[in-house]
C-alpha cells in the first residue's frame, strides 16, 4: 500500500523528493532485514533481534529503524495533506 501510494504521489508530482524516499525505503527496508535476519539467535523473533542489534549499534538495525520512522511521519503527512485537500 505505501509503494502504490508513493508511486501515485510520484505521478501526482506531489512531495517528488518525500515520495522517492518512501519509495526507496518500502523496497529496501524488508531486504536488508530479511537478509540480516537469517542469522538471528534461535528463540529471538524479527523484532528481538533488531533491537539487540540496535543496542550494539549495526548499521543495518539503524537504517532499518530509521526507515521505518520516516515512512511512519511520511503516511502522517499524507494522510494530514489529504485531509486538508478534501476540506478546501
Amino acid at each position: 500500500m505505501t509503494l502504490g501510494t508513493a508511486i501515485f504521489s510520484v505521478a501526482k508530482k506531489r512531495h517528488k523528493i518525500l515520495s522517492i524516499l518512501a519509495i526507496i525505503f518500502t523496497v529496501t527496508i524488508p531486504i536488508v532485514s530479511l537478509i540480516n535476519s537469517i542469522g538471528r539467535t534461535e528463540g529471538r523473533n524479527e523484532f528481538e533481534h533488531l533491537v539487540s542489534q540496535l543496542q550494539q549499534g549495526a548499521i543495518w538495525s539503524i537504517f532499518a529503524t530509521i526507515g521505518y520512522l520516516f515512512l511512519l511521519v511520511w503516511w502522517g503527512l499524507f494522510l494530514f495533506k489529504s485531509k486538508i485537500k478534501s476540506k478546501l
